[in-house]
């Protein structure tokens, strides 16, 4: 309960020292939502969404699961995924990993640590696609490295190849995915120069057609 009581303390303090900076903003936040941007990212607690890109409560709708997986049989980022691009009309979701991601270390290896396993099982597969061109890298480091940004390629075509965004692209909606990666290390957050913003930019076999 102490623990707690801290934390509480620690709001009352934020919450008052957001109204002296700015009297309204709580009552402006409460009555609209209108992010541009939906933050698909990892659950650790060391890549804060909103602290790494400087934007404020209301402007980063966010979703975190472990090691920033988007599969297509999770209803919890899919439906995240629909209310971001449907009803909020965001204009990029950006797909961002981490450098140090425990998740994706762990799937890299053969130890077993229970229903987690199951969840990253698309990523142990990634590693086995790309196992050969890993292999080339000198340092054990490096070939982790890669592994982290593979990852976030990979969910970067998994969002893309959804039905969702994809009937908004056939509805001429603007939405770009974009991948990026954040160093823990540095505090620098980068894109890997991977975006997608259109049908065009996705293997035929893998597209849609219209409702």
């Amino acid at each position: 309960m102490k623990k707690l009581q801290e934390l509480l303390d620690n709001n009352a303090r934020w919450a008052e020292s957001v109204r002296a900076k700015d009297p309204g903003f709580f009552a402006k936040l409460a009555s609209q939502q209108t992010p541009e941007y939906l933050w698909i990212g990892c659950s650790d607690a060391r890549v804060p969404a909103n602290e790494i890109v400087g934007l404020l409560p209301g402007e980063l709708f966010v979703h975190r699961n472990v090691a920033n997986v988007v599969l297509h049989t999770d209803l919890n980022c899919l439906s995240v995924i629909q209310y971001a691009v449907e009803v909020l009309k965001v204009k990029s979701i950006l797909v961002t990993g981490h450098y140090g991601c425990g998740g994706v270390r762990t799937a890299m290896g053969t130890r077993q640590f229970g229903l987690i396993d199951g969840w990253l099982r698309s990523i142990r597969d990634l590693y086995h696609v790309h196992h050969g061109e890993l292999s080339k890298l000198e340092t054990e480091d490096a070939r982790v490295d890669r592994m982290w940004e593979l990852n976030v390629l990979q969910q970067v075509n998994s969002v893309a190849q959804t039905t969702i965004v994809q009937n908004a692209w056939h509805r001429g909606q603007e939405l770009m995915i974009q991948g990026c990666i954040y160093g823990l290390s540095d505090g620098h957050w980068k894109t890997l120069g991977e975006s997608i913003a259109g049908l065009q930019q996705i293997p035929e076999v893998n597209r849609y057609q219209p409702l």
